[in-house]
Formats: structure tokens, C-alpha cells, sequence
């Protein structure tokens, strides 16, 4: 099996993420992992899946053919993971503000971490108006990364932004 990664984004509208299931069945692919979101009414979405080499380019090619008013992107096969140093996570959370990501990406990518998953969302305070930033960072440490100089550097830069950053264990 080989694995393929297939991007989405377009108008949001019912049965999207079916009509991709049933191409992907289609063609002997496995959904295997995804995330999928509405986005300010725009649809987004990153899947992979597993499919025989021999199939591979009959199913990116009805993925291309099928995107209507989607843009479909399939990328692929994907490199073989390599088995991490040291695999880290952790949260943050804090008033809304620019730069948090930016931030927050920056001392990872300082230490040599790569993002292998990233959520953020904003919601409305409830008590005491404006909004809140929180974002879920899973990384992964380079051979010979030490995770008690990322705390540091993330500590002290939490205090500086003014945000909570939790590691979770």
C-alpha cells in the first residue's frame, strides 16, 4: 500500500465529505486520517489515505476530475516517517491577539521541532468579553533535542505574550 494526501477547499455544502468517501471506496483506497472543517462558510479539509500502487493514479485522477466547485489537490505517495527523537505537546491558551502562532511557532521551530499537528480556535470570552486563543501543538524534537530547553524558552515567552503554555505528559 502506499499512502496519499489529498487537500480540499471550497464552498461548503452537504455531502462533500461522502462524495470523497465513495471515490476513495471506489478505487480500494482506506480513509485512514483526516481533519475536516467549515471555515467561515468555506469547506477545508486534509485526508489521508492508504491505496494500492496500481490504483494510486486512477483514484487521483477521479479526485481531480470529481472537485466541482472544490479545489482538489492530491500529493503523494508520502515519505516513509522516520521514528522521532522525542514527541512533545502541549497547549496554549490567552487573549486573542496578533502574533500568537507566529510566537509560538517560532521558539519550536528555534529548537528544531517540527509541527506534526496544529489546532488554534478563537471563541468569544464569556465573562469577560473580547477573545480567547487556544491552540493544541504536537511536535516532534530533532535526535538530540532537549525537551527541558524547549519548556524553558516556551515558559519564558509565555510570560512575555502574556498566554498559558502547558506541556502534557
Amino acid at each position: 500500500m502506499m499512502t496519499l494526501v489529498i487537500t480540499v477547499v471550497g464552498d461548503d455544502r452537504a455531502g462533500l465529505v461522502a462524495s470523497l468517501a465513495d471515490i476513495v471506496d471506489a478505487h480500494g483506497g482506506n480513509w485512514e486520517t483526516s481533519e475536516l472543517a467549515e471555515l467561515a462558510g468555506a469547506f477545508a479539509g486534509i485526508v489521508e489515505v492508504s491505496v494500492a500502487p496500481d490504483r494510486a493514479d486512477d483514484l487521483r485522477a477521479a479526485l481531480e476530475a470529481a472537485a466541482g466547485t472544490l479545489r482538489v489537490t492530491v500529493h503523494g505517495p508520502a515519505p516513509v516517517a522516520t521514528n522521532p527523537a522525542r514527541t512533545v505537546a502541549l497547549t496554549v491558551m490567552g487573549n486573542d491577539r496578533p502574533g500568537i502562532v507566529r510566537e509560538i511557532t517560532g521558539a519550536l521551530n528555534a529548537r528544531g521541532a517540527s509541527i506534526a499537528r496544529m489546532s488554534t480556535e478563537t471563541t468569544d470570552a464569556a465573562m469577560a468579553g473580547g477573545r480567547l486563543f487556544e491552540a493544541s501543538v504536537t511536535a516532534t524534537l530533532p535526535e538530540g533535542g532537549r525537551v527541558d530547553e524547549l519548556v524553558e524558552d516556551l515558559q519564558g515567552l509565555a510570560a512575555e505574550i502574556q498566554v498559558d503554555v502547558t506541556l502534557i505528559d
